[in-house]
């Protein structure tokens, strides 16, 4: 049964009505940063999860005993969502680094679930990220994204955002739009649309987090450690039993905008032509039609029959030349 949520006017009004040019940009500047005690609880990981610069940073960590992880102290209905975010180094294969929205420990069998999550290399192979999004426990409909980036996530930190409203959801990169989800008819109930918390965890997925498991997690390495920072919750928080504003300030003047710029959308277009290495919506070895919340692009299309043919649909697997990753210098983020 999917639990009706009582209608929030007046916080959905300021959080859709009121946020003009901040997130607009993606940048999410002039919003506020928070301490840790101020926004958020642990998780789990004990002694994994270190506090520094009087609550601005937190490093988590992963060893041979437990991962690590955080979770905001409300529970929030859109909003804009941020951390910069440094990466571990050297052999990270099997680590995984989540930066997620989620309400999964309220709604087990109907959750949602808004997703970054960073899957760690082999030596000499750079991070790559995955987004995701799940509405209504729609988890076998996984809505998967892979990217290569331009810079190593390892070397310095990097800015993660979501932007998540009624109508859509847009992932960000140092202020970068890499992908936008639309809410559509067709799709029911399956886009997120219950309160969720944010989540940042650090954690052993050796079974499936690099080629499939072949790639596991070398303690040898450990500890494996995260670090975050400048972290943004801006949003409308709601009460956790009854579902009705908590916390929308009036006096705060912000608009959950629900477009992107033509500029964003060039940048965008050329991110995703240069890195993404797998979509959902061009898998025919597993949709052999597109859902029906897919918006084909042609270009977008063609590089990936031609990075991996069997999967996107070009035909057999050719095993001569490999298609080889860009790993441009920072600079080139000027380009996309």
């Amino acid at each position: 049964m999917v639990m009706k949520l009582p209608y929030l006017g007046s916080c959905l009004f300021l959080v859709f009505f009121s946020l003009v040019s901040i997130v607009a940009s993606g940048s999410g500047k002039g919003l506020p940063i928070l301490s840790f005690d101020e926004g958020y609880n642990q998780l789990f990981g004990d002694d994994n999860l270190v506090i520094h610069r009087d609550g601005k940073a937190v490093h988590l960590s992963l060893n041979e005993r437990t991962g690590s992880g955080f979770v905001s102290q409300d529970l929030y209905l859109h909003g804009y969502f941020s951390a910069s975010i440094k990466l571990p180094a050297d052999y990270t294969a099997g680590v995984v680094v989540a930066f997620y929205m989620s309400n999964g420990d309220m709604f087990e069998k109907n959750h949602d679930e808004i997703d970054f999550e960073f899957l760690g290399n082999i030596r000499g192979k750079n991070w790559r990220i995955q987004t995701n999004i799940y509405g209504n426990g729609s988890t076998s409909a996984g809505r998967e994204e892979r990217y290569n980036l331009w810079f190593d996530p390892a070397d310095d930190f990097h800015q993660y955002s979501i932007l998540w409203t009624a109508s859509n959801i847009i992932f960000y990169v140092d202020n970068i739009p890499i992908r936008e989800f639309k809410r559509t008819a067709e799709m029911g109930g399956d886009f997120p649309s219950k309160p969720m918390s944010l989540y940042a965890t650090i954690w052993d997925g050796s079974d499936w987090a690099t080629n499939g498991g072949k790639y596991r997690v070398n303690y040898k390495y450990a500890p494996y450690v995260a670090e975050f920072s400048d972290l943004v919750l801006h949003g409308c928080a709601v009460d956790p039993i009854e579902f009705s504003s908590k916390r929308c300030d009036r006096t705060q003047s912000f608009q959950l905008t629900t477009s992107i710029t033509p500029s964003q959308r060039s940048k965008m277009d050329s991110f995703r032509r240069k890195h993404m290495t797998y979509s959902y919506c061009y898998d025919q070895t597993r949709y052999k039609v597109a859902p029906l919340e897919c918006v084909i692009n042609p270009r977008e299309a063609e590089r990936l029959k031609k990075f991996d043919p069997v999967t996107f649909g070009g035909g057999r697997r050719h095993h001569g030349k490999r298609h080889h990753h860009m790993q441009a210098s920072r600079s080139e983020a000027d380009s996309i």
